[in-house]
This record gives C-alpha cells, sequence and structure tokens, in this order.
C-alpha cells in the first residue's frame, strides 16, 4: 500500500502504484487537510467571496457571474483525441492527480477526493485520448478520466479534477523511468562494443575527468571501468586514439544523464505540490489566484533530455558503423565470414533511419501556439506534447541500442579467443540468452524486437 499525504508522492512511489499496480491510500493527515480546504471553500462562498470557477464562469467567461455546473467542466472539455492510455499511463495520471488533492488547496470534496482514489484501486481503465492538452492543466486528458467518476459534483470538484498538469508529470514519470531504463542499455552496448572495437580505455581514466570534470562525465566512466573490469583490454588497445564517438561516450552519456536529472527533480516537485488555480489555504482562510498550472519548465526538461539522446544515439550509430567496417574494426566486413552474405549490413540501415527519426524528435515544440478561450490563453507550456514527443524518442534509442548490443556480441565472438571484462561477460551472456550467433542470414528485425522486449521487462539490469 502506498500512502499519498500532504508531503505528495516520491517518483518511486508513484511508479510502485502505476507499474507494479500496487494499491494507494489517503493518510489521516491528508484527509483532513482535503476536508479543510473543502470547507474553507465551502465558507468564502457563502460569504460571497469571488471564486474563479466556483461563483464566475471559466476562461474568457470569468468576467460572468453564472456559476458552472461542476458536472459540465469535465463534460466540456472532454475533447481529447489520438491514442489512448494504457493502464500504466493511467495509473500514472490518477496516482499524480491525487498527490495534487492531498496538498488540500483544491477544495474538492472528500467524497469526489475519494471517488478519484476508489477508480484507481478498482483497476477500472477509462478510455483517455492524450491529445488535446496545451500544458496549461491537462484539461483535455483529465476530463476524460473524470468522466469514469459516479458522484455528483458539487462546490469546485470539476474544476479540481481537470484542473492540473497530472497528465504531463504522470507520463513524465514514466519517461524519467524509461529513459533510465535505455541509459543502462546504451552504458551495456558501451561497453561490449569497446570491447568487440577492442577501444582505447584512457580516455575513461579518472585523471580524464579530474582535468575536467564535465557532469556526470566521471560517473559514467567509471561505471564502464566496472563492467570492462577483469578483462584484458586495458593492456591491447588497437589505437592510440579512436573515433570520437567511441572516446567521447561517456562525456554524452554524462551530459544526458544530468538532463534527466533535472527532470527526475522536477517531476518530484509536482508530486508535492498543490498546483490549482484558484488555490485554497485553509491556514490563512483565502483563495489565491495562480499560474501554477504553467508546465514551461517540465517541457525544457523534457526537451533537454530528448536533444541529449539525440547525441547519445548519433554517437551509437557511428560506434555500429564502425564495428561494420573493416577499415575501422579490423573484422570483417559487416560482421560476416560468409562470402555472399548479408551479415549486419542491414542492420546499419535500421540504425540510420532510427537517428534520423530521433533527430527529428529532437526538435523542440514551437513555444508560439495558436491562443484559445478568446486569446485570454495566450501561451502555452506543452509540456505534454513534449513529454509524448520524448517518449516516442526515447523508444527508438532503445531500439538502437539493442542494434548496438547485438553488433558488439558478434564483433566480440569474431575476435576468437577474448577475456572480457566480467561485467561485458554478463552482458554478452545476455544478449546470447535473446539473439544467437549470426551464421547465416535471418531476419534481424526479430533480433532487435526480442532483445529490447528483454531490455524493457527489466531482465539486463541484473547483468550489468
Amino acid at each position: 500500500m502506498i500512502l499519498i499525504d500532504p508531503q505528495g508522492l516520491t517518483l518511486e512511489d508513484l511508479l510502485a502504484i502505476a507499474q507494479h499496480d500496487r494499491p494507494a491510500n489517503f493518510t489521516a493527515q491528508a484527509r483532513q487537510r482535503i476536508n479543510e480546504g473543502h470547507q474553507l471553500l465551502l465558507k468564502l462562498a457563502a460569504e460571497g467571496t469571488p471564486i474563479y470557477g466556483v461563483t464566475t464562469g471559466l476562461g474568457a467567461a470569468v468576467d460572468t457571474s453564472v456559476a458552472p455546473l461542476q458536472a459540465n467542466i469535465p463534460l466540456g472539455r472532454a475533447v481529447g483525441v489520438g491514442r489512448l492510455a494504457n493502464r500504466q499511463e493511467l495509473r500514472a495520471i490518477t496516482a499524480a492527480r491525487l498527490a495534487g488533492l492531498a496538498q488540500g488547496r483544491s477544495g474538492i470534496s472528500p467524497a469526489t477526493a475519494e471517488a478519484l482514489l476508489a477508480l484507481l484501486n478498482s483497476g477500472v481503465e477509462p478510455e483517455v485520448p492524450l491529445l488535446g492538452s496545451l500544458g496549461e492543466s491537462d484539461l483535455a486528458p483529465l476530463a476524460h478520466l473524470s468522466l469514469a467518476l459516479t458522484v455528483p459534483l458539487t462546490g469546485k470538484d470539476g474544476l479540481a479534477l481537470v484542473s492540473a498538469n497530472a497528465a504531463s508529470v504522470g507520463l513524465g514519470a514514466l519517461l524519467v523511468a524509461q529513459v533510465q531504463q535505455v541509459l543502462q542499455a546504451v552504458l551495456a552496448a558501451l561497453a561490449l562494443s569497446c570491447e568487440g572495437y577492442r577501444a582505447n580505455l584512457s580516455p575513461f581514466q579518472p585523471w580524464a575527468s579530474r582535468l575536467r570534470p564535465a557532469p556526470g562525465q566521471s560517473e559514467q566512466s567509471a561505471a564502464l571501468l566496472h563492467l570492462l573490469e577483469g578483462g584484458d583490454l586495458a593492456g591491447s588497445p588497437r589505437r592510440l586514439q579512436d573515433p570520437l564517438s567511441f572516446r567521447c561516450a561517456t562525456v554524452v552519456q554524462g551530459a544526458t544523464q544530468q538532463a534527466l536529472q533535472q527532470l527526475h527533480e522536477l517531476v518530484e516537485l509536482e508530486l508535492r505540490s498543490g498546483a490549482d488555480n484558484p488555490a485554497l489555504i485553509s491556514e490563512a482562510s483565502r483563495v489565491v489566484a495562480t499560474a501554477n498550472f504553467d508546465s514551461t519548465h517540465l517541457a525544457l526538461a523534457a526537451e533537454g533530455v530528448g536533444l541529449a539522446l539525440s547525441r547519445v544515439a548519433a554517437c551509437s550509430a557511428e560506434r555500429i558503423a564502425k564495428l561494420l567496417s573493416p577499415a575501422s574494426s579490423d573484422l570483417p566486413r559487416f560482421l560476416t565470414t560468409q562470402p555472399g552474405h548479408v551479415g549486419m549490413a542491414a542492420l546499419q540501415r535500421t540504425s540510420s533511419a532510427l537517428v534520423a527519426e530521433i533527430g527529428h524528435l529532437a526538435n523542440p515544440l514551437p513555444a508560439v501556439n495558436v491562443p484559445v478561450a478568446d486569446r485570454v490563453e495566450d501561451y502555452s507550456g506543452q509540456a505534454l506534447a513534449v513529454v509524448d514527443k520524448t517518449r516516442r524518442l526515447t523508444e527508438r534509442v532503445l531500439w538502437l541500442a539493442s542494434i548496438e548490443l547485438i553488433v558488439a556480441a558478434q564483433a566480440v565472438d569474431l575476435r576468437g579467443d577474448l577475456r572480457l571484462g566480467q561485467g561485458a561477460q554478463r552482458i554478452h551472456d545476455a544478449v546470447r540468452s535473446q539473439v544467437t550467433h549470426l551464421d547465416q542470414d535471418r531476419s534481424g528485425s526479430v533480433d532487435v524486437l526480442a532483445l529490447s522486449a528483454f531490455i524493457t521487462d527489466g531482465s539486463l539490469k541484473p547483468f550489468l
């Protein structure tokens, strides 16, 4: 059971709910805070205090004194299109919104907050299209989610359910986990490529990082050397200096880890914050208009992760090319000893296609958008769109890392009798548990998909 209190959730807690179907519950303190916020809402409304979305209209209609029907707020905003959220995504989104409600700032009624909690724990999977948010509250996806609730919506319930970036935050948490997993696969691929290429390990030694301690470089270099420890590579490099895709790899991957850390921290910031507009401050007995629904910081952090991953991908694709080239690797062309066979040549075409798509997805979303709500909403953070495109980009980096692992394992095999680093040997064993050595041409896509599924379900991690 994951307990949700006014301190919010950690990313690990949210992932336990989303990925491992752990049930959740509010703490007594969270229930008290929710009730206090709701009672303050009722008090202020009874006193005639103007409250956006409760005693006034919404958006451009804020200048009207017609109180909206709370049930109509999600109903009228359920305008999403595109792919439907899967089970993990639904649970992540719902958990993120529950974490926000536990702050007690939304004014939601306890009954409606409990209904959303019950929806999470029931395992019901509402149809929630993910295209339609501009990142100034994920109105459309949260509206679709809210339609699954059967309680009557009163007070500020309808607005409280949809006025948050819970879709961006929930899917952002899943993205952090996905990128972490892919970067583990990239590190494993780098280690095996170094073995297959017989790379020079000098750029990864501690002195290199001490001379210019770029963010994450020393950690990535240490992790790589740990995987290569116990082998004979350190004393037998083929070249004085290798191509930059090898030499600079831990610098590039360190920079990517730094970008990911920023996204991780911002997701956790959101998971322990109340971003409602308006916010009910029970300890001060006041209602405050906020702009805490803006998602620019999340969007920029996710963009940074995508840009960093595109550089990781460029290095990976080049290492693949170098391993396949006899002029660079001193190995048989396309890593096959069978005349007339394709070998691994065709996999390079796939890697090239992936790098092209990754480069396209790394381009940032424009900051300029078509204003909505009679031009009152004339800016948008676009976090959900950025998170989703970075998810697709990360998926392609996973396929690319799988190709590098397959190619590097083949190169290791063709080197003959090698004493691999202990970690590299485990990685090679893991690859060979899914993909056999290539003696005769076969469908490479089957190998790539099998290995990428192996990585996605977490089976590679114990080998690292």
